[in-house]
């Protein structure tokens, strides 16, 4: 049914407008008492939680969390968990807002059930995300709840004072999050994937603990850090980052971003394209990672099937966004639920 509405109704308005009327409609249910539960009544999950394993102190409903790029904001993370995702990582969420690129900037694929966009990390700041998990997190259903925070630089930043970014998000965001993703992969600011380079990342992963650290002061938790990096970086250059990551005692990575590889002009692509390449990463990244590193596979997820073909490659976790948008509601349930029956 919803990929009749979805073909009939939802493809022919534009994007982010509908984007835009999906997450005030999330909002509302997450803010409206006993909305959230009434969600999780209806949307088949799993119940079972799967044991902590020290990457999180929580325990998850299985494997398959949302992306980064959906609730940029902090705005409907009980609606996106009553609806089956295992956790949620929102952002990307940088120091100071910022509008993000000129529109048109976000576009549906449909032939090939993709996505296209050149968002430009748009968001409202790191003070408000701040607020909203602050607010969430008193109360018990929130303190329960799984939530990464993607965090990245302004456009306006130049490249050497990046660090400084990253450092003020943590420490403005660590103590609220389950987890911080370092996000120096996007395609959509300019000069952000040069940051990707060893000696760049070295200094923004030491700037991010230091503020994390900062956050954390006083206080029983140690928030694990991974790094988000791109599909197209050239197998060597993902070696030297695995490398990194071990020597820094960094928690992990997601892989992968949206890629640039395409053929439809500025933006970066997300969906089934980026499935092959993924697994791929993924494998490397295995063979590289200390095995205490956590990775989460992240790139053209649409079935129970691809979900277990990442898995099975190596990775820990998993995340998708893009056909949530293509299935609908039910999507996240499916796969989490496909998951566990075949023992995952």
């Amino acid at each position: 049914m919803y990929e009749w509405i979805f073909k009939h109704f939802i493809s022919r308005t534009d994007p982010e407008q509908a984007h835009d009327v999906v997450m005030s409609a999330l909002e509302t249910c997450s803010r409206l008492p006993g909305a959230a539960a009434t969600m999780r009544a209806t949307f088949p999950r799993v119940e079972e939680r799967l044991e902590a394993d020290g990457f999180v102190p929580r325990m998850m409903r299985g494997k398959l969390g949302l992306a980064a790029g959906m609730d940029k904001n902090a705005r409907a993370v009980p609606a996106f968990a009553a609806m089956g995702f295992s956790f949620v990582e929102v952002g990307t969420v940088t120091p100071r807002p910022q509008p993000g690129n000129d529109k048109p900037r976000l576009w549906r694929l449909p032939e090939s059930k993709e996505i296209r966009n050149r968002m430009g990390f748009n968001n409202e700041g790191a003070e408000v995300v701040r607020q909203r998990l602050r607010k969430l997190r008193k109360t018990k259903a929130g303190r329960s709840l799984v939530i990464g925070v993607n965090i990245g630089k302004n456009k306006t930043t130049a490249a050497d004072q990046a660090p400084q970014d990253y450092y003020r998000c943590a420490r403005e965001l660590a103590d609220l999050a389950d987890f911080l993703v370092i996000n120096v992969s996007s395609p959509n600011t300019v000069g952000l994937r040069q940051l990707q380079t060893v000696e760049s990342l070295e200094q923004i992963v030491t700037a991010t603990k230091q503020g994390a650290s900062e956050a954390c002061s006083g206080k029983a938790k140690r928030v694990p850090i991974l790094v988000k990096i791109a599909p197209d970086l050239e197998d060597d250059e993902i070696v030297n980052i695995a490398g990194l990551v071990n020597r820094l005692d960094v928690a992990g990575i997601v892989a992968t971003n949206t890629t640039n590889q395409h053929e439809y002009g500025e933006g970066g692509v997300s969906g089934p394209r980026l499935l092959d390449r993924a697994e791929a990463v993924i494998r490397l990244l295995r063979k590289e990672l200390d095995p205490s590193r956590t990775i989460i596979g992240v790139g053209g997820i649409s079935s129970v099937e691809d979900a277990q073909r990442l898995l099975e490659a190596g990775a820990d976790l998993l995340e998708g966004l893009t056909a949530f948008i293509y299935q609908g509601a039910l999507w996240p349930s499916k796969i989490n639920r496909g998951l566990r029956e075949r023992g995952y």
